[in-house]
């Protein structure tokens, strides 16, 4: 929820500028991550939990996921699954 003095926007949208091919990708990997690495999938819950939409919840999965994508390509180093 976005605020600013007595607004509180409660109708926020995932932007649409920058490609739309990446944007799907990145949506079909937080997804399959969801499925797949036990730290993601707790981190959708986490969110499910606080009462998120799924697609909000994916949402924040994909902006995760891109941070971890930024940091591994920083570092050089493979992507591991972490058990919790």
């Amino acid at each position: 929820m976005k605020q600013s003095g007595d607004f509180n926007g409660t109708r926020n949208r995932m932007s649409k500028r920058g490609s739309t091919y990446l944007r799907r990708a990145v949506w079909l990997a937080a997804t399959t991550a969801v499925l797949h690495d036990p730290v993601m999938a707790e981190f959708f819950q986490k969110k499910r939990s606080e009462g998120k939409t799924y697609r909000t919840a994916i949402r924040a999965v994909c902006r995760k996921l891109l941070y971890v994508m930024f940091a591994l390509m920083k570092s050089g180093e493979p992507y591991r699954i972490l058990s919790t």
